[in-house]
C-alpha cells in the first residue's frame, strides 16, 4: 500500500488577502501540491494569548488548537491530516505611539517570545512575521523598484489605518488583480525582500526571524517607522533555497 506523503500547513492571519497571495506563490514555485492554507482568522497577540498565556507553549500541538477553535467541518476534516511541517505569517500590528512604555514592551516581550519559539517548522512550527502587514508584498511601484530598498511606513500611518490605502495609491497597477500577473513579477517580490531584509539587519546572508525582529523593533523605538518587508515570502526560500531567482525575476540590488 502506497504510503501518503505528509503535508505542510501555511497559517496565515487572514482568508483573503494571504491566502490568496501565498496560493499564487505555491503556484509559481510548482509547489502548491504539498500544502494546505488555513487562516486564523485574528491576529498574533491572539495566538500568543492561546499558547503562552497560563500555559506550557512546549506542551501545547498547534495543529489541535486550531482545530479547536475551527467551526468550518472541512476545515477540520483537513487537520485531521499528517503534516510535517507547519508555517505560520502574521502581520506585526506595532503598540500605537500613544501607548504607555509598560505597554509597549509587553508587545515587544510577545513578539520576541514568539519569534524564539516558533523556528523549526518540523518541530513547534516556523513564523514569519510580516511588516507591517502582509500588504507589504504588494507595495512596489515598479519591476524593478529601486526605492524599495529605503521604503518604510510610520507608526503614525500604521495606527491610522491608512497603510492599505498607501500600497494601493504607490502599487504598480493600482490592481492586486494585475499585480506581479507574471511569474519573474513575483520571484522579483521573492528576491527583493530577502534582499533587503539583508540590508535591514546588516547580514550577508539569510537573517532568522528574529534578527529581522529586532531590527524592527530598533527602526520603531529609533525613527517611528517599520521598513516595509513581506517575510511570508522568504517560506519559499526555506523550502528550497535555489528557488528564489528561478522564475527570471529582476536581480534585486539594494546598493
Amino acid at each position: 500500500m502506497q504510503t501518503k506523503t505528509p503535508k505542510i500547513l501555511v497559517l496565515v492571519e487572514g482568508e483573503k488577502t494571504e491566502e490568496k497571495i501565498f496560493k499564487r506563490l505555491l503556484d509559481v514555485y510548482e509547489i502548491s501540491d504539498r500544502h494546505e492554507i488555513i487562516a486564523y482568522k485574528t491576529d498574533i497577540y491572539s495566538l500568543y494569548g492561546e499558547m503562552f498565556v497560563d500555559n506550557d507553549a512546549d506542551a501545547i500541538d498547534l495543529v489541535q488548537l486550531l482545530k479547536s477553535r475551527e467551526k468550518d467541518e472541512n476545515k477540520k476534516k483537513m487537520l485531521d491530516s499528517e503534516f510535517s511541517d507547519v508555517i505560520l505569517i502574521f502581520d506585526l500590528d506595532p503598540p500605537s505611539e500613544k501607548d504607555t512604555r509598560k505597554i509597549a514592551d509587553r508587545y515587544t516581550d510577545m513578539l520576541r517570545k514568539m519569534a524564539a519559539h516558533f523556528v523549526e517548522s518540523t518541530d513547534m512550527g516556523k513564523l514569519y512575521i510580516n511588516y507591517p502587514s502582509v500588504e507589504a508584498f504588494y507595495h512596489m511601484k515598479d519591476f524593478p523598484d529601486r526605492e524599495f530598498a529605503d521604503r518604510v511606513i510610520a507608526l503614525s500611518d500604521i495606527h491610522a489605518k491608512k497603510y492599505k490605502t498607501i500600497v494601493n495609491s504607490e502599487s504598480k497597477y493600482r490592481d492586486y488583480n494585475k499585480y506581479a500577473a507574471s511569474d519573474s513579477d513575483v520571484d522579483y517580490v521573492v528576491t527583493a525582500n530577502i534582499e533587503k531584509a539583508k540590508k535591514i539587519t546588516g547580514r550577508e546572508d539569510m537573517p532568522d526571524t528574529s534578527a529581522i525582529l529586532n531590527a524592527q523593533l530598533d527602526y520603531i523605538e529609533r525613527k517611528k517607522e517599520v521598513s516595509v518587508l513581506c517575510t511570508g515570502v522568504f517560506y519559499i526560500y526555506d523550502y528550497n533555497p535555489n528557488l528564489p531567482g528561478s522564475r527570471g525575476g529582476h536581480k534585486y540590488d539594494c546598493r
